[in-house]
């Protein structure tokens, strides 16, 4: 899996209140929650963001409730991966389980500056400055991990056969 794209950075301890506030909980519409992403931190966000566009984090991305709203508001925006520092278990676990790729390196969040292009090659565990020419090594994917983001989430690769 590779993603490339612009980078739109976000410093530490972004929570779920302000990737989705809860004002916006009472509906499911996708494309709903997408038109309010990041509003409480970034007015602009909805109107930057562009489909295939990484989102760049500090540490504790995603601490807070629980909600699955937050990954899926995040990658209904159009963002093709977010990468932090570190994220909130809940929040990395429901990241994966709706298909939103997430990867924890913090040489690459260091090294890459808002609206830097972005390639992220989750195959191999390298994520590429394309502004700066440096690259990062980070863990590949795992291979069942790979086929739930492929597949759009945990309950789509359930019913396709590839996870178990």
């Amino acid at each position: 899996m590779i993603f490339n794209g612009k980078a739109i950075k976000y410093g530490d301890n972004v929570d779920t209140d302000v990737i989705i506030p809860a004002r916006y909980l009472n509906t499911s519409d996708h494309k709903e929650l997408a038109s309010h992403c990041m509003e409480d931190i970034d007015k602009e966000f909805t109107s930057k963001v562009q489909a295939g566009d990484i989102m760049i984090a500090g540490n504790n991305f995603g601490c807070g409730s629980s909600r699955e709203h937050a990954p899926i508001a995040i990658k209904a925006s159009g963002i093709s991966v977010v990468i932090a520092k570190s994220f909130a278990r809940i929040f990395y676990r429901n990241s994966i389980n709706i298909g939103l790729a997430i990867v924890e390196c913090a040489e690459a969040v260091d090294g890459i500056a808002d609206g830097d292009t972005v390639e992220a090659d989750l195959d191999a565990g390298v994520i590429y400055n394309r502004t700066t020419g440096k690259s990062f090594q980070t863990q590949p994917f795992p291979e069942f991990i790979q086929k739930i983001i492929e597949n759009g989430g945990l309950v789509a690769s359930i019913q396709s056969g590839d996870v178990k």
